[in-house]
């Protein structure tokens, strides 16, 4: 597969620091390539919500580079992956807390991260960070890791009542702030011409999904610029209307 690459992101209109990591790149092995794309929200409130986002993403930069490459023709990859990233967030989660308890600090992270290889996508997600699929139509690949998306999927609350909830953003989990995690994964078939999301929720509370994929069908995806160019359009469109988080953006289109 080859893909077109783009990221972006914004301190916002309040916050002093962007608490936000990203991070997507692409490997050649073997003469195919592979991209991996990884976007981590230091916990808004949380001290140096910077430093744990930043460490995650560092440490799914040395695996792509490091170990991607000894297990990508594993019998059973999606497995060989669960089990990786898994234990790279084990190993985080417990030295980002064992670093605040030293510091005598409370800081955490989102994750989101989706690897695409040989015509297929793979997801771990950790809180409420957001990978779509966007084809015709934009779809979540992975699901809210919040109370309230727990309660409206558990037929608690209605749909109505969540998008008006003021709990919406209090996370069950993240890492280095929980004391043990249940990632979620995700799996799934990619056809050329498809293209990928990953946000923030800074990015998404305040425009709707038609004019993401407005932006971003994947016959609008003509370039990378293009891309970019979309990113900071729904960017500027975020501050327009006021949004006071971070907000971070990483577009991929399967070529």
């Amino acid at each position: 597969m080859d893909f077109l690459v783009s990221a972006s992101t914004d301190a916002g209109l309040v916050k002093e620091n962007n608490q936000d990591s990203l991070m997507v790149k692409i490997l050649s092995i073997d003469g195919q390539d592979a991209a991996l794309a990884v976007l981590c929200d230091g916990v808004g409130g949380l001290s140096k919500g910077e430093l744990a986002s930043a460490t995650v993403i560092k440490a799914f930069d040395r695996w792509f580079v490091e170990r991607f490459p000894q297990i990508v023709y594993a019998d059973d990859l999606h497995a060989a992956l669960v089990s990786d990233w898994n234990k790279l967030l084990y190993s985080y989660n417990q030295k980002i807390r064992d670093y605040g308890q030293a510091q005598h600090l409370t800081l955490g992270t989102t994750v989101t991260a989706l690897l695409l290889w040989n015509n297929r996508y793979y997801a771990i997600n950790v809180g409420d960070s957001r990978s779509y699929e966007i084809k015709d139509e934009l779809r979540q690949i992975t699901r809210d890791q919040t109370i309230v998306n727990y309660e409206l999927e558990n037929g608690m609350i209605t749909k109505e009542q969540a998008e008006t909830d003021s709990r919406k953003n209090i996370l069950l989990q993240c890492v280095g702030a929980s004391e043990t995690l249940l990632p979620d994964h995700f799996v799934g078939e990619v056809t050329t011409g498809t293209a990928f999301l990953l946000c923030s929720d800074g990015f998404r509370h305040v425009i709707t999904n038609d004019e993401i994929l407005e932006r971003f069908h994947p016959s609008v995806i003509d370039s990378v610029e293009t891309m970019k160019r979309g990113e900071l359009e729904l960017i500027e469109l975020n501050k327009a209307r006021m949004e006071k988080d971070n907000i971070s953006v990483i577009t991929i289109k399967v070529c």
